[in-house]
């Protein structure tokens, strides 16, 4: 259908130049001056302009119908990864909060932390498809069904239509002068071919100002086109540079939580500490008096200050002066003796416990300080 339209504007507008030539020939005198001829500069110019109008938004709006559907199968698809995803969130925080497993918890607060993060993916996803769809598709959508587009379009087929008229009513004018000069002095000839002037007169005056109509109209509609597409485009692309941005930083909290948690699940199970089931710790009078606590163990450093510590391994006091430890509990370690023995204070508890069952945390979050009291 293009490639006919194509050629039928192409015989037009040859047909156009070759009645305006002839017109010229015969209208020097006495009737059909050149006011007769419509096809002028001008006309042919706002004719070839509406033209490439009409061909640059049917293009816009066939753009814009393709960027609609694109994102609304994407719309679809994410939809789809947003329900996968968010069972998978499911299945990981029902894991973590039954917690079956009997050596350990790593893997119950890795599970917890990646239905977290997984959650917050799954949010973003979904408010990306939102952004996708009341700022993307369903503005284009509206200027492809729009009013004002297809009221151009009905302008700029009025005026071919009106202009293919005032065409055939140049060929008529044309002929009625050919009588006119064959018979010359004929009232009733004469009178036929003022009334066909008059009316093509009339036809040029509408098209020209028909054709004004329209070719504003249809250059707004272009203008309109051009830069509401261009900003649906960048609001799109602003959208997925945001979602990507923070889908990375959940990502990267993400995976340096679970190598944590890696650490902690390929650290040895047990410490090597000879030297503990071999010595007691000190007695209270020992502690008391200070005897062998003003040493660091393995003797690295003396005087040693208030430090936090992290406990890695499990312990049970078997005394009264011993404290009992959890995994994951934080202690305030006062001082370390000789002995491999540590005496500090956690959970309003204090006593002492094996040294080598904690690794000092010189940076800790505050919540976890205060859990030590």
């Amino acid at each position: 259908m293009e490639t006919i339209r194509k050629q039928a504007s192409k015989l037009r507008e040859q047909v156009a130049r070759q009645q305006q030539a002839v017109l010229r020939q015969f209208g020097g005198g006495g009737y059909g001056g050149s006011d007769t001829v419509i096809t002028d500069e001008e006309e042919l110019h706002r004719h070839q302009k509406l033209d490439k109008l009409y061909i640059s938004t049917r293009s816009a709006k066939r753009f814009q119908r393709d960027i609609v559907r694109g994102v609304e199968g994407y719309i679809i698809t994410g939809s789809k990864q947003v329900e996968i995803g968010t069972k998978l969130c499911e299945d990981s925080r029902k894991y973590g909060s039954e917690n079956t497993c009997t050596n350990g918890n790593t893997l119950t607060r890795a599970s917890l932390s990646f239905a977290n993060a997984r959650a917050q993916m799954e949010k973003e996803r979904g408010n990306l498809l939102k952004t996708f769809g009341t700022q993307v598709a369903e503005p284009l959508r509206a200027m492809v069904m729009g009013a004002p587009l297809e009221d151009a379009r009905h302008l700029a087929q009025r005026y071919d239509r009106m202009r293919q008229e005032a065409e055939a009513q140049t060929i008529e004018v044309s002929r009625r002068q050919a009588k006119v000069r064959e018979n010359p002095g004929n009232p009733e000839l004469v009178m036929k071919l003022e009334s066909a002037e008059a009316k093509l007169q009339d036809l040029n005056s509408n098209m020209t100002i028909l054709g004004r109509e329209a070719a504003s109209a249809m250059a707004g509609v272009e203008d309109q086109q051009q830069t509401q597409t261009l900003q649906r485009l960048i609001t799109l692309v602003e959208a997925e540079r945001s979602y990507h941005q923070r889908i990375l930083e959940i990502i990267e909290r993400l995976e340096g939580e679970m190598r944590f948690e890696q650490q902690r699940i390929e650290a040895p199970q047990t410490p090597q500490v000879e030297n503990i089931t071999s010595s007691p710790p000190p007695s209270h009078q020992e502690a008391n008096n200070g005897v062998n606590t003003s040493q660091v163990h393995n003797g690295t450093s003396d005087a040693m200050g208030y430090f936090l510590g992290e406990v890695m391994f499990p312990y049970q006091a078997d005394s009264e002066y011993e404290l009992s430890l959890s995994v994951g509990d934080y202690v305030v370690i006062r001082e370390v003796a000789s002995s491999g023995w540590a005496e500090g204070e956690c959970k309003g508890k204090a006593g002492w416990f094996p040294y080598d069952y904690i690794e000092r945390r010189d940076r800790v979050l505050a919540t976890k300080v205060i859990e030590v009291f």
